[in-house]
C-alpha cells in the first residue's frame, strides 16, 4: 500500500429501474437514504441518493456461495448483491419489507459476528442488511 492518495473519490451504484417512482419511494422514503441530487432529461429522470461511506467487496463464486448458504441456506444472488449496514437489522427488515420487499431470509447471526437479513428490492436488486454485533 503506498502514501499516494486515493485516485477514486467516490462509488457510486447506478440501477435502472423500470419503475424509478417505485424504486425512489422504497430507497429515499422507506429505507431513509437522503436525496442528494435530482436531474432530468426529455422524458427521464434520475435521482443520487446518499447512501453513506461505500466499499467495493469482491468475492469469488465459492465465497459467495458460503455467503449465500450462511444468511439464506441456498445459493440465491446473482452476480451483484447490494448490502447495506444499519443499526437494526430486524427493525429495518420488517420496515422495508411493509413497504414491499420480498424477505428471502430473516436476520441470522453470522459467523463474522453480524446479523444478516436477505431481500429482494425494488429494481431488481438484492439486498443484504447487516448490523455489527459486539457480542
Amino acid at each position: 500500500m503506498t502514501d499516494a492518495p486515493p485516485s477514486v473519490r467516490e462509488l457510486r451504484l447506478v440501477v435502472t429501474a423500470d419503475d424509478y417512482d417505485e424504486a425512489l419511494r422504497f430507497y429515499r422514503d422507506v429505507l431513509g437514504l437522503p436525496e442528494q441530487a435530482a436531474f432530468s432529461s426529455p422524458g427521464g429522470r434520475v435521482t443520487i441518493l446518499d447512501a453513506g461511506r461505500a466499499t467495493l467487496e469482491l468475492t469469488d463464486p465459492s465465497h459467495a456461495a458460503f455467503i449465500d448458504d450462511v444468511e439464506v441456506g441456498r445459493r440465491v444472488a446473482g452476480h451483484i448483491r447490494v448490502a447495506f449496514q444499519v443499526d437494526d437489522s430486524t427493525a429495518v427488515t420488517a420496515k422495508l419489507a411493509a413497504a414491499g420487499a420480498e424477505v428471502i431470509a430473516e436476520p441470522t447471526r453470522t459467523p463474522w459476528n453480524s446479523l444478516n437479513s436477505r431481500l429482494q428490492a425494488p429494481g431488481a436488486l438484492q439486498l443484504t442488511l447487516f448490523e455489527e454485533l459486539d457480542d
